[in-house]
């Protein structure tokens, strides 16, 4: 059975948010339900470069314990008794044309970002508290999702934005969080990281980053004993 988080009341967890100094976003499932067309976008990758791979929701679920897209996709391929070499440059195609499909679905706006979220990064602006995100995702995906949903000028908003090909380790190394704080230049004890994984959990816990945890689709299932709060959404924290 799932170890349970400490249960917080609302209230406690708004304070949480508020005595910090800066809050620290994690990108997919955290800022917006977006694992559901990244695997779409991944299955369009395999019928352009002619695979015959098919991830479903069962197995997509189980490759996000993989963090990084291109890992993914190596690491599936290593899963397959028999299958033809692929080398880094077809992975690197494999994963260009994802992220390409993935943009074009998310300028659909089909993806909104989870309730609460807008709210919580005006009012943290408002109090003058500073904003950054840790990712595994790439610059592109998040340029795509926040440039649909925040605007074109969607940076300002942000002091760091450090993404998974920006440090040696993905998560849930603690590599995307440490160089979050180095370039804020912040103690970890005056931020809060916002999750929805077990493994962002892991690297921001890491890092001595307290984490607050919005469940998400795939991830709700999770292990997050050790966040500070879980919640099933960020509404009424701002």
């Amino acid at each position: 059975m799932q170890a349970e988080a400490a249960t917080i009341e609302p209230t406690e967890a708004s304070e949480l948010i508020r005595r910090a100094a800066a809050l620290i976003f994690d990108v997919d499932g955290t800022l917006a339900e977006t694992e559901e067309l990244h695997r779409q976008a991944f299955n369009h990758a395999f019928v352009c470069h002619g695979l015959d791979w098919h991830w479903d929701r069962a197995v997509y679920k189980d490759l996000l314990r993989v963090t990084g897209g291109k890992e993914r996709i190596r690491a599936y391929h290593g899963r397959q008794e028999i299958a033809s070499p692929l080398s880094d440059a077809d992975i690197a195609e494999l994963h260009r044309v994802k992220t390409a499909h993935y943009a074009e679905l998310i300028e659909t706006g089909c993806c909104p970002l989870r309730p609460g979220v807008t709210d919580l990064l005006t009012a943290a602006k408002a109090r003058g508290q500073r904003l950054a995100i840790a990712t595994t995702t790439s610059h592109g995906n998040i340029d795509a999702l926040l440039s649909q949903a925040l605007g074109m000028r969607w940076t300002a908003h942000f002091d760091a934005i450090v993404a998974g090909d920006d440090v040696r380790s993905k998560k849930p190394a603690p590599d995307v969080y440490l160089e979050v704080l180095a370039r804020l230049k912040l103690a970890a004890s005056d931020c809060v990281a916002i999750e929805d994984s077990a493994n962002g959990l892991i690297a921001a816990s890491q890092a001595s980053i307290p984490v607050l945890i919005t469940r998400s689709m795939f991830f709700r299932d999770d292990d997050f004993s050790a966040a500070r709060v879980v919640l099933d959404d960020l509404s009424g924290l701002g």
